[in-house]
Formats: structure tokens, sequence, C-alpha cells
């Protein structure tokens, strides 16, 4: 339609009106117009049907689209979402399909473009091009539930009454499943006499996972602190991420996200308004939310509580025959030689065991862990030992 003007509504209103004098026929106007006749009648019937503004272009969107997701869908979309902001395509798909199994849903491509129309999404960040992978420490990859627990603190934040609150955050890592959020604060007793209530309700993991931040490691050998010793004494391996590196324990941390947004922005009016909305908030974590992980199933179907029950009181530490015991003082010494003798805090109230290994050295143990060469002729404490065990004995 090659309308020979700089403006085509122009070109079309004069067009219409010399049709409309009936001096030529209005298959000559096409021939001076250098359009064709069907081009030309369906212009002249839109301004007699329209008037002037039938000479603008209309859309060429279709009436009928069999493909248009249906408004029923949008509707259910749109209320989903509202009712859980955080959630995206493939948690609402998850949701559709748990509540309409027999039903014709959209897709997850299909339901994010409905969410950019509503206008709830955020465009994806773009990052920076990662450089080569450092060495990364070797991480369990658990394979059934209670393999491995993931603790970390969340981060620290005011309630609307000004009073400091610091979540302890305790999940399972195979099925994702929230144990537990307590508001406490960084020091050992208060941590301690959770992780019983923990054991004694859902029973002992194999691994417990941490960073080095207290009260879960220490300064002293093998990085332990007091708790990650009563662990170890429990039977739980203990599992350190690496230094600076809140990626190894990247599915806690994602964790953390969500209960941040969904819980501190803006938090409840005091630490207990804040703990009974965290309760409220794991029940809906565990048995409401779907996880892509997960294949968008919900953490509560694939935890069971462990085998491993809690025993309550540890017994003293017994090592083999031949071997010198000592008690460690709650300050982390013991006396030897004649002398005071450090051994670590993380130890204090501990039976060791000190094995001979050649004249004037002894291997340190708690339990079947070493811990540290002693050396009668150095003044201050233990050398430092890698991470071993020794030979199977009674403890």
């Amino acid at each position: 339609m090659p309308w020979k003007t700089s403006s085509l509504l122009e070109a079309r209103q004069r067009f219409v009106r010399a049709a409309l004098r009936g001096f030529k026929s209005v298959a000559q106007l096409c021939g001076e117009f250098a359009i064709s006749q069907k081009t030309g009648f369906k212009w002249l019937q839109r301004f007699r049907d329209l008037g002037r503004p039938g000479l603008h272009d209309h859309s060429r969107r279709p009436k009928l689209s069999p493909r248009r997701t249906p408004r029923r869908w949008l509707k259910a979309i749109a209320h989903l979402r509202g009712k859980n902001p955080s959630w995206g395509a493939k948690k609402i798909h998850a949701r559709l399909r748990q509540e309409h199994p027999r039903a014709r849903f959209p897709k997850i491509r299909t339901i994010t473009k409905c969410l950019q129309r509503l206008g709830v999404t955020r465009p994806r960040r773009s990052w920076a091009r990662r450089g080569p992978k450092a060495p990364r420490p070797a991480l369990t990859i658990p394979k059934a539930p209670n393999a491995v627990w993931t603790v970390d603190f969340k981060g620290w934040f005011r309630t609307r009454d000004g009073q400091r609150v610091d979540p302890l955050t305790v999940r399972d890592l195979f099925s994702r499943f929230i144990l537990g959020i307590r508001l406490l604060r960084h020091r050992h007793e208060p941590v301690r006499l959770y992780f019983q209530e923990l054991f004694t309700r859902q029973g002992q993991p194999k691994i417990i996972r941490v960073d080095h931040g207290g009260p879960f490691a220490g300064d002293g050998a093998l990085d332990l602190s007091r708790l990650s010793a009563w662990w170890l004494r429990l039977g739980i391996q203990v599992e350190f991420t690496g230094r600076a590196r809140p990626q190894d324990n990247a599915a806690h941390e994602q964790m953390h996200r969500i209960y941040k947004a969904d819980l501190a922005a803006p938090p409840a009016a005091n630490p207990r308004a804040q703990q009974w909305r965290t309760t409220r908030w794991i029940h809906y974590y565990n048995y409401s939310r779907p996880h892509e992980a997960l294949g968008q199933r919900v953490p509560a179907w694939l935890y069971r509580k462990s085998r491993r029950r809690y025993r309550g009181p540890l017994r003293p530490l017994k090592y083999p025959r031949g071997w010198l015991t000592r008690q460690v003082t709650g300050s982390g010494y013991i006396r030897w030689r004649g002398r005071l003798r450090i051994i670590g805090r993380a130890f204090g109230g501990e039976q060791v065991g000190f094995k001979p290994v050649s004249s004037g050295v002894h291997e340190v143990y708690f339990a079947r862990h070493l811990i540290g060469l002693l050396h009668d002729t150095d003044p201050g404490g233990m050398r430092p030992a890698r991470w071993s065990k020794a030979p199977k004995h009674n403890s």
C-alpha cells in the first residue's frame, strides 16, 4: 500500500474526500493514489461506518484467541501471589498442580508472563562473570534425613520495641525441614540447652554443619568449642564450612533470606511476639511452601525423626590401659610434669588421654579424636595435629 505521503491519515482523508465528491470512480482514484481497489473500498467503508476515527489503524490483535490464558487462572495466579508475595512462577505452578491435579492450568513460562503483567516481579540482577573455582572443603552430601543438620545464627535485628534478637536456626539439609528457630544470644549454655531439647524431640543427626562463628567454633585444637566438643562426645561428627564462605551453606542462607523477607521486614512488636510469629512461619515453611530443590514438594513429605536417640547425661570418658589421663580445668589447663599446660577451653571438665609415642612425646586424645601432640620439652601447650581417629576403644 504505497501511500505517497508523509502521513497515512492525511492520505486516507484525501482519498475519502475525493471518493465522496463523486467526480471520479473509486477505481480511478485507487490508480492515482497507487493503492489496490480492495484497500480503497476498505477505507471508504470504514469512514462510512465509524467516521473520521475509522481512518486510524486498528489493532491487529485477533478477536478470538484459543491459546489465551482463561480469566479463572489469571485470578488464581494473582490470588496465590497476593497470599505469598515471595513465591515465583515455579511455586505457584506447583500449588496449582496440587489443588487442581486434573485441570489444564498454565505452564511456568505463562505464569511468569502473568506475573510480569501484574507488575509484581523484578528484573533478574546481572552478576559479573565468575573466575576460576577455588578449592573447597569436602562437604558431605546427605542421602537421607538426619544425615546432615545445618546450624547457624541469622544476622541479628531489633523488634519494634528496640530489643535485639538473634535467631538460631537448625535445619535438616536433605529434606529442607526446619527443626527449630529460637531467639537466643551467641552463648554456649542457652544454645546447648536448646539442642538438648531438639535431640530429645527429633533424635540426633550423624553430622552437624556449622561455620567458624561462635559458639560453634573456637580458636583451639581442631577449631572446636565447648559446644562442638559436646557434639563429638554425643557421637555427632562436626563439619565446618570454609572460612568466610557462606556459599558452602548456601541452602541454609537462602532460608535465612526468606525468613527475613517474611518476618523481619517489618519485625514484630517484641521478642515474644517475634518468636510466636516464627513458630507459625516454621509450620508454613515445612508443610505448605513448595521447594524447587525437592521437586516442588514440601519438606514434611521427606523428613522423618532420627532413630539415634538422645541418651541424656554422658558417662566419663575411658581410655586404653597404659595411657595417662588428666581432667581439663574449666580454663582449659592440665598439670603435666609439674607445670600447667594448656589443652583448650573446649575440653574444660573433660578427661583427655595421653598415648606415648616416643620418649617425652605423647599424642593427646579427646575420646577417639587426636587433638594434639604434647612434648615434655615445650613450655606451653600442645602442638597441633591433623584430625584423625585413634584405634577403637571403649569410651
